[in-house]
């Protein structure tokens, strides 16, 4: 065993860490948080009771069942971002068009705090795009690679490249023979 491994020696919690920075980096984890954190605000209020002293204040309305399920709703679209990142266009719309709907059915969208919080994690979730792979760096000369010529982004002495190296560009073959007709084509 070597002083430098490391696997064994991690505490953890610090491997947990890393593994939940992996899993976070693998879908839209931001928009999925902002669009739950909205749909709390916008499911709670309508049931929630201010106590002022010896005063009750319910802010119940009319339209609480409607604000419960579009906090429900959000919530799971949140959870929908998370766990089934394909859909995270659709979840995104859906949690844009829910969050404008909360304006006037549930209490100013949850007093604007999940109408907030909402609109934001659908944006997220529309503007996310997964990141690319990193291309493996191999050293030239392994594995009998042939080695790849530097372009203008790599240096001349580069000790490694990619392993999935750009395929060159065949130019097209034109049939230049002349026809019959000149040269004309068939209909003109």
């Amino acid at each position: 065993m070597s002083p430098e491994s490391t696997g064994q020696n991690e505490h953890y919690l610090r491997v947990f860490w890393r593994r939940f920075r992996t899993w976070r980096g693998n879908r839209p984890f931001w928009a999925g948080l902002f669009t739950m954190m909205g749909g709390l605000p916008i499911a709670y209020f309508p049931y929630a009771n201010m106590h002022l002293g010896n005063v009750t204040l319910a802010m119940s309305t009319t339209a609480g069942a409607g604000s419960l399920i579009i906090g429900i709703l959000l919530v799971t679209l949140g959870l929908t971002m998370w766990f089934h990142h394909i859909v995270r266009v659709f979840a995104g719309v859906a949690a844009i068009l829910l969050a404008l709907i909360s304006i006037p059915v549930a209490n100013i969208g949850g007093f604007l705090v999940g109408f907030l919080f909402a609109l934001l994690g659908g944006a997220l979730s529309v503007s996310w795009a997964p990141g690319e792979p990193k291309p493996d760096l191999v050293p030239v000369g392994a594995a009998g690679e042939k080695s790849v010529p530097s372009g203008p982004g790599q240096e001349s002495g580069s000790e490694f490249h990619s392993s999935a190296a750009v395929p060159q560009q065949q130019p097209e073959q034109y049939d230049t023979t002349v026809e019959v007709d000149g040269g004309r084509h068939r209909a003109g």
